[in-house]
């Protein structure tokens, strides 16, 4: 039975029961009082186990929740970490594909460089190779011109070939 009840009911004992007159004192059935207090002897151990038991819950649940917050916590941590440790790899290979870039511009910029001067030199020796061909050329036309009519060509005339 619930203590509760059981005051109750000591309390409706105290109210219903005979005064003796001119005082404040009432006349109570001793074997009643004894039996009340029987039954919240017997009660209160229960009443008593039940508040400890949950208090007891109360207390693995608060505990239950800390090592979850904590879990929770410790992983977020670790995400933190782990999501600062991925940007610091993102930051550094951003760095290095610039630097790779840079590279890149600098070495295309000097064999760009180096291709346009090595041809400029090529150019360079085919025009005056050219040049001496044409005058070689021009020569042996003169020496041809000079040879069949015994006189140096006028220029811009074109001679005749048998």
């Amino acid at each position: 039975m619930d203590v509760i009840v059981l005051i109750d009911k000591l309390d409706d004992l105290v109210h219903g029961a005979n005064t003796i007159p001119m005082t404040d004192r009432v006349m109570i059935e001793r074997d009643e009082i004894y039996d009340l207090l029987d039954q919240m002897r017997a009660t209160i151990p229960e009443e008593i186990k039940q508040a400890r038991w949950i208090v007891k819950e109360r207390q693995e649940m608060l505990q239950e929740a800390k090592e979850e917050a904590d879990r929770i916590l410790r992983e977020a941590r670790d995400e933190a970490q782990r999501l600062a440790s991925e940007q610091e790899v993102v930051r550094r290979a951003q760095r290095q594909s610039e630097d790779i870039i840079r590279e890149a511009e600098t070495r295309e910029r000097e064999i760009r460089l180096g291709a346009e001067d090595y041809a400029d030199e090529i150019l360079k020796t085919l025009e005056t190779n050219l040049e001496r061909f044409l005058a070689a050329v021009q020569r042996g036309r003169e020496r041809l011109q000079t040879g069949q009519s015994g006189k140096p060509p006028v220029s811009g005339q074109k001679t005749e070939r048998p």
